[in-house]
């Protein structure tokens, strides 16, 4: 249940006092409910007291950024305080019979609202890690310099400190930023506004059957570590691939390099979960060794 302090706060944004609140399930970090005023109308409240002060702050600027490319469906933030963000309430029902079609093609357009330089205007979280956007001079203009530094090697050095790293993985990701040059090479595409952390989990289906994301970890990068996340639980449709391929067409070799951006978040699921993902980390190190 929410505190007297969260409700006052919510009543009065809302001019309204409310009539429910109902703890729905799902949540992997917070406690989710959908909150009804007397009027009938209807919110989506995701608290907890226990993240960085900022985490709802950054979520809900990284919502704003993805409505701001006028491309595809994200829920309105009404408000954000450091324990809790309350957002319009996505009341979702049967996919529309080209949803994955249209959801390519939506992600496509997302992908062509492009940014000066790779990072963001400030760190954010992707789960409850922070996500270094913050690039230094060198790398606002480089990708390689700026994944292996900020998304790679950022997270390898987290694992070393939580004690995941053997001699064996030290050595393997040693000779992976040797190859990292060569692994990325190719044509230089301009920083594209990524979701950053998309699978299933993190979209929804609204009234009119189409889609809506959820829990972003916006930066802008290269648009292939966004189409390879989406691949990492068992991928979307065929028809969002080809739809989104139609609409803006993946450079050459994109699936020799999906293993190298899976890996950012498979390092970020060991520094997570812990140990069960070594394996699944080593054997994508490994691929290009």
């Amino acid at each position: 249940m929410i505190t007297n302090d969260i409700q006052k706060a919510i009543e009065q944004h809302l001019n309204s006092k409310l009539k429910s609140i109902n703890l729905i399930s799902g949540g992997c970090i917070s406690d989710s409910s959908v909150i009804q005023t007397i009027s009938g109308e209807k919110y989506f409240l995701k608290k907890n007291d226990n993240v960085p002060r900022d985490m709802f702050t950054k979520e809900a600027n990284g919502l704003k950024e993805i409505e701001i490319s006028n491309s595809i469906r994200v829920p309105a933030v009404k408000l954000v305080k450091d324990n809790f963000i309350l957002m319009e309430c996505i009341e979702g029902k049967s996919k529309s019979k080209n949803f994955f079609g249209d959801f390519g093609n939506e992600f496509a357009n997302m992908h062509k609202h492009f940014g000066s330089s790779f990072g963001f205007y400030e760190n954010n979280y992707i789960g409850s890690t922070i996500q270094k956007n913050l690039p230094d001079e060198e790398e606002k203009h480089d990708w390689i310099k700026f994944y292996f530094n900020k998304r790679l090697l950022f997270q390898f050095k987290l694992a070393e400190k939580n004690g995941y790293v053997n001699s064996n993985f030290r050595k393997c990701f040693n000779q992976l930023e040797n190859k990292i040059e060569n692994i990325l090479s190719g044509k230089i595409e301009k920083p594209s506004l990524l979701h950053g952390d998309l699978w299933a989990g993190n979209y929804l289906v609204d009234e009119n059957g189409r889609v809506c994301l959820i829990d972003p970890a916006v930066y802008y990068g290269n648009r292939e570590a966004d189409l390879a996340m989406t691949k990492l639980f068992g991928g979307f449709t065929k028809e969002f691939y080809d739809s989104y391929n139609e609409l803006y067409p993946l450079e050459d070799g994109y699936e020799y390099r999906e293993n190298i951006y899976k890996l950012y978040h498979v390092l970020n699921h060991l520094n997570l979960f812990g140990s069960g993902y070594y394996q699944q980390a080593l054997s994508l190190i490994k691929f290009y060794l």
